[in-house]
């Protein structure tokens, strides 16, 4: 006896052994217990979830002998007609073949005789959208008025290619793309029957690589089992044969993107074609790897929507907090471009590593994204040391500062102003790290705190100084300068009080603040307050 694919050997014969579609079976299973059965169904969605199946499952319950709970009891002769494809009653017909208007109106000839056995004849038309203008107009009569012993029920993967007058006289079922884990869970029932020896981490790439299509996983599967017959099939495996990359390297290729070493990410990218990797499966895999960065780096629970393990989690979120989210989706975007690109392309090599160059040499780009980015870079390189003030002047925090002036302006030196050592401390302290601080807080407080100068507020207080009236209105609130508060406190051990306040127009923010010390060892002589 020939060998029968798993996808066709395993294909499910009633409605419970249907997995990932529990909102369409429970309707048609309801419909059939009810009789209230319609005459026209439109099932849509992408391949392998089952649109044709269901179809199959749900002509088999309307003709039933003997249904239980409204599916087909699978023992009765016509039941058994059904599965066998012997039956006059059911006609399944492929569009792309058939989608002259004359094999439509083969149908409408065929409708008007009853059925020979059962209850109702029923057609299962696949991939209608195929069907040409004129074959849909000759369809429409009788989809809308067939004799009572007639179902048709349409299955498409694009419904947006199907007419409105169609759409509007069918009952429309939207087939979901089946989880990862009904998959997973699928495959590990199969090879326990089969008596594959698989391990669960396998499957579930599988079950990944499969893009919710239950058949394409049992392809993939049997594929993969091929290949390594009478060995465990092991994730390595299913790596050589789907050319598949291992999760490390994502992270190694990612850590060499941020880092801008463009030449280690080409070394790395010929090492995966010497090893026959597809090039193709590498840029969608690497796309969801920064997808689960983005989500680990934004989502509070990042664990209940990525799925992989506590450690992996761990290195994911170690990654993610490497570069901020717009540039994650900068990379995002830019391998998304590539993917589209591709597929069709004849050198695939090429176009991957100069999108890497695009990722790692941003100012070689007069993108919009590309633009923002290097001006982050160089946000972050000033926040680390030299904050650039408002009037455009350049001051080391806490420490004398020079203000240089425009063209044809006339210089002036800036305001001195005394503090108390302790007050001194606390603001060179926050002035120096303010900012490390400001990443460190995340989230808004990043965007509200960029444009901004932290000066003394009193005894144990500190200012930060807004320029703009949007930030000001954001990061002055309470709960912000409490996160600030709760942040320094944490790390730096200092109990300081922020409060905000906004710059007026025109204002400088050169003041050059100093200590009594500081004054003492410049003019050498005991400096002496009179009170007046």
């Amino acid at each position: 006896m020939s060998y029968m694919a798993l996808y066709r050997k395993w294909r499910p014969a009633s409605f419970g052994d249907v997995k990932g579609q529990d909102h369409i079976v429970t309707t048609l299973k309801n419909q059939i217990l009810s009789q209230r059965i319609g005459h026209a169904y439109l099932f849509c969605g992408t391949r392998g979830t089952g649109k044709t199946t269901i179809a199959k499952i749900f002509a088999k319950a309307v003709n039933c002998e003997h249904p239980a709970d409204g599916s087909p009891c699978g023992e009765c002769q016509t039941c058994k007609n059904i599965a066998a494809g012997a039956s006059l009653n059911v006609v399944e017909i492929d569009a792309a073949s058939n989608n002259g208007v004359d094999n439509i109106r083969e149908i409408r000839e065929q409708v008007q005789y009853p059925p020979t056995e059962g209850r109702y004849r029923v057609y299962i038309i696949d991939e209608v959208h195929m069907l040409s203008t004129g074959a849909f107009n000759a369809l429409l009569k009788t989809l809308e008025e067939p004799p009572s012993y007639v179902i048709f029920i349409l299955a498409t993967t694009e419904v947006n290619r199907i007419p409105i007058t169609v759409l509007s006289r069918c009952q429309r079922y939207d087939f979901k793309r089946i989880s990862v884990a009904t998959i997973t869970d699928r495959l590990a029932q199969l090879s326990a029957a089969e008596k594959i020896d698989a391990e669960e981490k396998a499957l579930s790439y599988i079950a990944r690589a499969a893009d919710g299509s239950m058949r394409d996983a049992l392809s993939l599967l049997d594929q993969c089992v091929a290949f390594h017959y009478g060995e465990r099939l092991t994730y390595d495996h299913v790596l050589d044969v789907l050319g598949a990359v291992d999760t490390a390297i994502f992270s190694s290729m990612f850590r060499a993107v941020v880092a801008n070493r463009t030449a280690d990410c080409i070394r790395q990218l010929e090492e995966l074609v010497i090893q026959g990797r597809e090039l193709s499966q590498f840029v969608t895999d690497f796309i969801w790897y920064m997808r689960n960065l983005l989500l680990a780096q934004t989502a509070e629970d990042a664990e209940g929507i990525v799925d992989m393990s506590s450690e992996n989690l761990r290195l994911l979120k170690e990654d993610a907090g490497m570069t901020d989210g717009e540039t994650l989706m900068r990379y995002i975007r830019v391998f998304s471009d590539l993917s589209n690109q591709i597929r069709y392309a004849s050198q695939k090599r090429v176009l991957v590593e100069l999108a890497f160059i695009r990722l790692t040499k941003p100012q070689m780009e007069h993108s919009y994204d590309s633009v923002i980015e290097r001006l982050n870079k160089i946000e972050e390189v000033l926040e680390e040391g030299v904050p650039v003030n408002v009037s455009g002047s350049v001051s080391m925090p806490g420490g004398p500062s020079d203000t240089y002036a425009q063209p044809d302006q006339q210089f002036t030196p800036p305001r001195e102003v005394t503090l108390p050592k302790a007050q001194m401390e606390d603001l060179q302290l926050v002035r120096n790290e303010w900012g490390k601080i400001v990443r460190g807080l995340g989230g808004g407080a990043r965007s509200y705190f960029r444009d901004t100068v932290v000066e003394p507020g009193g005894d144990g207080c500190l200012t930060v100084a807004f320029t703009s009236e949007n930030s000001f209105a954001n990061g002055s609130r309470p709960m912000v300068m409490g996160q600030l508060e709760e942040y320094v406190r944490t790390v730096y051990g200092k109990d300081i009080y922020f409060k905000a306040r906004l710059l007026g127009s025109g204002e400088r923010t050169d003041t050059r603040y100093v200590t009594d010390e500081d004054i003492e060892e410049h003019i050498h002589m005991e400096v002496t307050v009179e009170d007046e």
